[in-house]
C-alpha cells in the first residue's frame, strides 16, 4: 500500500466495519486491536470483532462481502445460530477476520452497549467502533485464564492497558463484571503488578 494509507490489518478492520454499518449491524472491534488502542500497541495477524448478527443480516452480508473475502456461508449461518464465531479471509492480504456473533451472551451485550468510536488512522480519516478498556481487560483476563494462564502476550496486553489507562479505568464496572466472569483474583493480581511497575 501507497505510504498515505494505513497498513493491511487497519484497512481490512475498516473495510469490515463499514460494511456492517452499512447493513445496519453492531460491532466492536476487540482483541489485540482494541488492547493496541488502549495500551501499548502491537502487530497483530488478524482482525477480532463482535457483531450483533441476527439472520435477516446474513445475506447482506455474504453479497458485501463478495468477491474480495473468502466466508463459508454454511459457517456464518451456524455462528449466527448457535451465537458462535466464523472467519473470512480477505483475499488481497490473507488477513483473517474472527467474528464472534453476540447472540445472548450478556457480557457481549453490556461490551455492544458501551462501545466507543474512535479515530483510528487519520489521513485518510478512518473512524470505528472499539471495546472499552475496561472491557478489554476482562475479556483478556478470561483468555487469559482458558488458556491455563501461561500466555505471556495476553497478560501482557492487559498489564499495557492498566498501566496506560490508570486512574481512567472504571474499577466499579471492572470489579463487578470480573466477578461475574470468575477472573476477580486475576483481576487484583493485575492491579497490583501494574501499581508495583509504575
Amino acid at each position: 500500500m501507497a505510504p498515505d494509507q494505513p497498513p493491511d490489518p487497519i484497512a481490512v478492520a475498516l473495510e469490515v466495519a463499514a460494511i456492517l454499518e452499512r447493513l445496519g449491524i453492531p460491532y466492536l472491534a476487540v482483541g489485540s486491536l482494541a488492547s493496541s488502542i488502549h495500551g501499548e500497541p502491537r502487530s497483530t495477524n488478524g482482525i477480532d470483532l463482535v457483531a450483533d448478527l441476527e439472520p435477516r443480516h446474513v445475506e447482506g452480508l455474504l453479497a458485501a462481502l463478495g468477491d474480495a473475502y473468502y466466508v463459508s456461508p454454511d459457517a456464518v449461518r451456524e455462528a449466527v445460530r448457535e451465537g458462535g464465531t466464523f472467519n473470512t479471509i480477505h483475499l488481497g492480504t490473507a488477513l483473517k477476520v474472527d467474528v464472534f456473533v453476540a447472540g445472548r451472551d450478556p457480557f457481549d451485550i453490556e461490551r455492544l452497549k458501551h462501545r466507543e468510536r474512535v479515530e483510528i488512522w487519520s489521513d485518510p480519516p478512518g473512524e470505528l467502533y472499539v471495546d472499552t478498556a475496561e472491557h478489554t481487560v476482562l475479556r483478556k483476563l478470561e483468555w487469559y485464564r482458558q488458556g491455563d494462564e501461561v500466555s505471556e502476550r495476553q497478560w501482557g496486553d492487559v498489564l499495557g492497558i492498566v498501566r496506560a489507562q490508570g486512574n481512567r479505568l472504571d474499577r466499579a464496572r471492572l470489579t463487578a463484571w470480573a466477578g461475574r466472569l470468575g477472573v476477580s483474583d486475576l483481576l487484583e493480581r493485575v492491579l497490583s503488578q501494574a501499581g508495583e511497575m509504575s
